[in-house]
């Protein structure tokens, strides 16, 4: 019989208890939400009430929640491994009823999630534990490198952020006068509509000068025939992200709007080709800088190269100028070169994808020829 693959999260479980018993570290504690759905599948929003997955490094694990979450997570597969506490109980006194077998002397806390105050009521309930250990590296190291099976649910969320810019340019040609926070709420509605509702960020439409402000919220102005205009968004699938960027045009534009788009679209399919594993994050950076710079607009790309994607829009790698980390197959990230000229607007075109050995593979596909409505 054949042996039915593993979930996701249960690979990378395995890969902490593994990482902990090669360490001989007794005990994780993780505390950041992302990285207990990454560990666990299961994910949900408690607010300021403790949340935490505790794992030994002989294979237990546990995960802490509040009781008014119970419902959910006996819908999952953490039925039977969750300790629930009622509000005005002691979280941790209750996982330690739950855990009298278990090896806890050295611990490996995630520090970036931890405040001081839960560390000290920690070490209040388990004085004998050492606490000095930090997992947030090897967490953030994990997530960096994505597994086939995540690289599929990134493609599928590409493919949602893909029919999501179909539809911002069918309603960018239909509703010409409208604002642009307008043509954000109406992208919203419709996106909601067709079940696409989950955002990864808040949609960014941005036309004219305007454009010239990098990320800026859409306002009350107008779109106007002449306008280049940036849609920027990204839809959830799966708990995975999808970030994608594309600018066009409503009707016929300036020849310095030709030239600033066809500049950043050289640069971006230049990098896109050009990213391999082991080449520096630095060197990918300059070699879109380098084209840039070569057309006149050096100074007018004033962000970095791009950031890394997963189970959050933004995370690990960051692609900032400089940087010697090398770029390494597995990788996840966006390239998103852009120029922004006061008073006369801003392109920016971004796809997101993951680097094999061959090179980049984009999860977006839409056109990147300008598309004039």
């Amino acid at each position: 019989m054949k042996e039915e693959r593993k979930l996701t999260w249960e690979e990378h479980l395995a890969a902490l208890t593994s990482y902990l018993d090669e360490k001989g570290i007794d005990l994780a504690y993780v505390a950041e939400p992302v990285d207990i759905a990454y560990l666990t599948g299961y994910s949900s929003w408690t607010e300021e009430r403790v949340c935490a997955l505790l794992v030994s490094r002989t294979g237990q694990a546990l995960l802490l929640a509040p009781a008014i979450n119970e419902g959910e997570v006996k819908q999952t597969s953490w039925a039977d491994r969750a300790c629930f506490y009622q509000d005005g109980e002691n979280p941790w006194e209750k996982a330690k009823e739950r855990m009298t077998a278990w090896p806890k002397g050295f611990w490996a806390l995630e520090a970036r999630a931890v405040t001081l105050s839960h560390y000290r009521e920690i070490k209040e309930v388990f004085p004998e534990a050492n606490l000095a250990a930090d997992i947030s590296t090897w967490l953030a190291r994990q997530r960096m490198i994505k597994s086939p099976a995540e690289i599929e649910k990134l493609q599928a969320a590409g493919r949602l952020a893909d029919q999501a810019l179909d539809l911002a340019f069918a309603l960018l040609k239909a509703g010409q006068g409208m604002s642009e926070s307008e043509l954000a709420l109406e992208l919203d509605y419709q996106l909601k509509k067709k079940g696409m509702g989950d955002l990864s960020f808040p949609l960014i439409v941005q036309a004219g000068e305007s454009a010239a402000s990098i990320s800026g919220l859409p306002s009350q102005k107008g779109v106007q025939a002449g306008d280049i205009v940036i849609f920027d968004l990204g839809i959830m699938k799966d708990g995975y992200a999808s970030d994608v960027s594309r600018t066009v045009a409503l009707g016929e534009i300036s020849p310095a709007k030709w030239e600033i788009y066809e500049t950043v679209r050289l640069a971006q399919e230049t990098a896109a080709r050009a990213a391999r594993p082991g080449m520096t994050v630095g060197e990918l950076d300059q070699v879109v800088r380098g084209v840039i710079e070569e057309a006149g607009y050096g100074q007018y790309f004033t962000h970095r190269l791009g950031h890394g994607i997963g189970m959050q829009v933004h995370e690990p790698v960051n692609l900032e100028p400089r940087s010697k980390q090398k770029l390494e197959a597995g990788m996840c990230f966006s390239i998103e070169p852009g120029i922004y000229l006061p008073g006369v607007g801003g392109v920016r075109i971004e796809d997101c994808g993951w680097l094999g050995e061959d090179g980049f593979h984009p999860f977006t596909k839409t056109r990147k020829d300008l598309l004039l409505l």
